[in-house]
């Protein structure tokens, strides 16, 4: 028995003393399996708001078709979107968890540098060398303020349910679908960017074709915004600004006030334009040009990229409509927009698409 002891106080004496560097390493071997576990959960949460937002933007999608229901309701309307709270709960929920679980890589990722460089310098002090040179930087994964998708959703959020707040029982059933649609669209559309930015959208090609839509509405806001009607941001979302400024432009010209681009408003919007000369004539063919270029890339339309409306393309927005399943108005509208960008994104492949050789020179 004695013996035993003894070895075991021999083996507890000869144990080597921890030094600076067994320690570091052992830190970075700990921030090692951190970072792995923070890898996971990003990964996870990330699937789940994926999963989340993909549920809420196909629900989001019914709203599309609210002005294609004849036997609609000024009622129906108002109720419209309840079913919609669950949904966008879980997705916001799964939004917060998604961000937090970046955050947490984030500083899993900067604790790992700290230690692999508090080991380098232990090594170097062990060896005898000067200690290696290390970059600082904020590295406070929460000083970076919030991505242009997220700020958009937030705020069509709110234009959704102001948008749903103004509608009463005297309101015209014309307008409240209007409104209503015009909400339900922007939400939808600002969900979907919010979506491909979070990477949810694996194929590039997807992503492009989304954007090359949205490039559209970005020209028809930019040549709003040079004639004065639209004061909003650029943002190529076609929102209740956006309907709102194509109907300013409207009235303002004595044509029917109906939110939708079509030849007429076209024709008012370049006038305009023209007469303010400079850049903003320049720009004055931009947002029909985008409508030919997104056409074209769809395969809608075999004509020049111009910026001239002419009857044939009257037609070929009439066509689309027709195989989207929204009213053949052979005008531009929300819900156009709407069908197309959840056609694309429901899409497995999409053309990549030719440049366009009239471009905006303000965005």
């Amino acid at each position: 028995m004695a013996g035993g002891l003894l070895l075991l106080v021999t083996g507890c004496t000869d144990r080597p003393e921890p030094t600076e560097v067994s320690i570091a390493q052992a830190d970075v071997t700990a921030k090692t399996e951190a970072l792995a576990d923070a890898e996971a959960e990003a990964a996870d949460t990330a699937e789940a708001f994926c999963a989340a937002s993909s549920t809420y933007i196909t629900a989001l999608d019914r709203y599309g078709d609210v002005l294609n229901q004849t036997a609609t309701t000024v009622g129906d309307v108002r109720v419209a979107g309840e079913d919609l709270a669950d949904p966008a709960a879980e997705t916001q929920d799964a939004a917060q968890a998604a961000v937090d679980a970046r955050a947490a890589l984030a500083q899993a990722q900067a604790d790992l540098a700290d230690a692999e460089a508090t080991l380098a310098a232990a090594q170097a002090a062990e060896a005898g060398q000067p200690a290696p040179e290390t970059t600082s930087g904020d590295t406070n994964p929460t000083a970076s303020a919030a991505p242009a998708s997220v700020t958009r959703v937030q705020q069509a959020e709110a234009e959704f349910a102001d948008a749903r707040a103004g509608i009463t029982d005297e309101t015209p059933l014309p307008q409240a679908a209007e409104q209503f649609n015009a909400a339900a669209v922007a939400l939808e559309i600002a969900w979907m960017r919010l979506f491909a930015d979070s990477g949810c959208l694996s194929d590039e090609q997807q992503v492009q074709a989304s954007a090359t839509v949205s490039a559209y509405t970005v020209a028809l806001q930019q040549s709003l915004s040079d004639a004065g009607y639209y004061a909003g941001e650029i943002d190529g979302i076609y929102g209740p600004q956006t309907v709102a400024a194509v109907r300013a432009l409207q009235e303002a010209n004595g044509l029917p006030e109906t939110g939708t681009m079509d030849k007429a408003s076209e024709a008012a919007l370049r006038s305009t334009l023209e007469a303010l000369g400079g850049a903003a004539a320049q720009a004055a063919a931009a947002s029909t040009a985008a409508l030919q270029q997104t056409l074209k890339l769809a395969g809608y339309w075999d004509g020049p990229v111009d910026g001239q409306w002419t009857d044939a393309l009257t037609a070929a927005v009439g066509a689309l409509q027709t195989d989207l399943g929204v009213p053949v108005t052979g005008t531009v509208d929300a819900a156009t927009i709407a069908a197309f960008q959840s056609a694309l994104a429901a899409a497995g492949e999409e053309p990549t698409p030719e440049p366009s050789p009239t471009e905006s020179t303000d965005g």
